[in-house]
């Protein structure tokens, strides 16, 4: 440490004038001698002369190399005795010295510093896929602490618990108790939100649909309107019997082009159904068609489906969501009501691929949505396959016996 601050000590007088350019002006006198517009001092003791113009140009030219001569040996001398004396420190004590001696190359002759450090290298850019899989997995994934699964006391942190499920009994009572509690409508309705499972084999997916069904106990008196497209006066006044709003045949194409016509569903016999291929695009899901039920030659039982049922439809990509009751309606109505709505969504996707519905929530119109327990409520697979299996082990354990 005393070494170091006698070279501070001793670079002392060198840092002022270091790197400041002295002033080569002629027009103002200095200590030593100065120039004016006429006349020059040739020095203190000696006469005052006369000097013209080409001789004063001259001197100056002179005096001004002599200055800066004198200036930049100068600035060598002390650069090099700080280097010399603070090289060790020059990084903490001095900083951007090394940029002030870089930016004068031609007053003084010193090479800048060599780095202290090296630029990294970029790595060479890999266009293949399994470098994208490589970062992902490289990537830290966040833990989660497991959640507990029953609160003790009545007032807890929600998402420090699991979400409880309940029966479908127990969360209808439920409801009903809210109801009461809240001094809501009794008459309100009853909602499900349907989380699904649409993937397939692979890549493939169910795609969204949308389907009507008829549910054993009505909770409303709202009929839908169905048209029918038919030829023959026949069936035409079969349809007009049961409740059909429009009936007709190739004349209505027209009027619903230009939506003067205008119902809820469109039902048609097998017959006329190379007729309206006009109306494909604008019925869309509407169009009627034999996997909808919309196409077939039982009028009545058409109709009943169509004016008495419940549609409903995926929303996004795999929720579904739609009334199924009225909340004064006896519990087991309800609950048949809403195994009918989910054996039916069930029907859209094989069993074998595992269960369709993932996730079931009830809630009525006033009231928060409780989780239910799909045990009991979901259609099972059949085991045929087991059962086959089980024959041919009993075959084939008899055949050794009668040989």
């Amino acid at each position: 440490m005393q070494a170091a601050a006698r070279r501070e000590a001793a670079a002392a007088p060198f840092l002022g004038n270091l790197f400041r350019r002295p002033n080569f002006s002629c027009t103002e006198p200095r200590e030593t001698g100065g120039f004016s517009s006429g006349q020059l001092k040739q020095g203190s003791a000696g006469p005052k002369s006369v000097i013209h113009s080409s001789d004063l140009v001259s001197n100056k030219s002179e005096a001004r190399k002599g200055i800066e001569e004198s200036w930049r040996n100068t600035v060598k001398d002390a650069s090099r005795y700080l280097i010399r004396a603070l090289a060790p420190r020059r990084g903490w004590i001095f900083p951007g010295l090394d940029q002030r001696l870089a930016a004068a190359p031609a007053l003084v002759s010193l090479t800048p510093p060599a780095r202290p450090y090296a630029a990294a290298a970029k790595t060479a850019k890999k266009g293949s896929r399994k470098t994208k899989q490589e970062e992902t997995k490289k990537k830290k994934v966040t833990r989660r602490w497991p959640l507990m699964s029953k609160p003790v006391d009545d007032v807890y942190l929600t998402w420090y618990y699991e979400r409880p499920s309940y029966d479908v009994e127990e969360a209808l009572g439920m409801l009903k108790k809210f109801q009461e509690l809240d001094f809501t409508n009794p008459k309100q309705y009853v909602y499900i939100n349907v989380s699904l499972d649409m993937a397939l084999q692979k890549k493939k997916k169910v795609d969204p649909f949308a389907s009507t069904v008829l549910l054993p106990y009505r909770f409303t008196d709202e009929m839908n309107k169905v048209l029918v497209f038919t030829e023959d006066e026949q069936e035409a006044e079969i349809a007009r019997e049961n409740g059909a709003a429009v009936v007709g045949g190739v004349e209505l194409i027209k009027w619903i082009l230009e939506d003067e016509i205008q119902v809820d569903f469109y039902v048609a016999v097998p017959a006329i159904m190379p007729k309206l291929i006009p109306l494909r695009s604008k019925l869309k899901r509407k169009y009627p068609s034999t996997k909808k039920n919309s196409m077939g030659h039982d009028i009545p039982k058409m109709l009943q489906l169509f004016r008495e049922g419940l549609e409903y439809m995926v929303e996004g990509e795999r929720l579904i969501k739609t009334r199924i009751a009225r909340l004064d309606m006896p519990t087991e109505q309800i609950v048949a009501n809403l195994k009918t709505v989910i054996h039916d969504i069930c029907t859209f996707k094989p069993l074998t691929y595992g269960p369709f519905v993932q996730k079931l929530v009830i809630r009525s119109s006033t009231s928060e949505g409780l989780l239910l327990n799909l045990d009991g409520l979901l259609p099972q697979v059949e085991k045929v396959e087991e059962k086959n299996a089980e024959d041919d082990e009993e075959k084939h354990v008899q055949e050794p016996v009668s040989t």
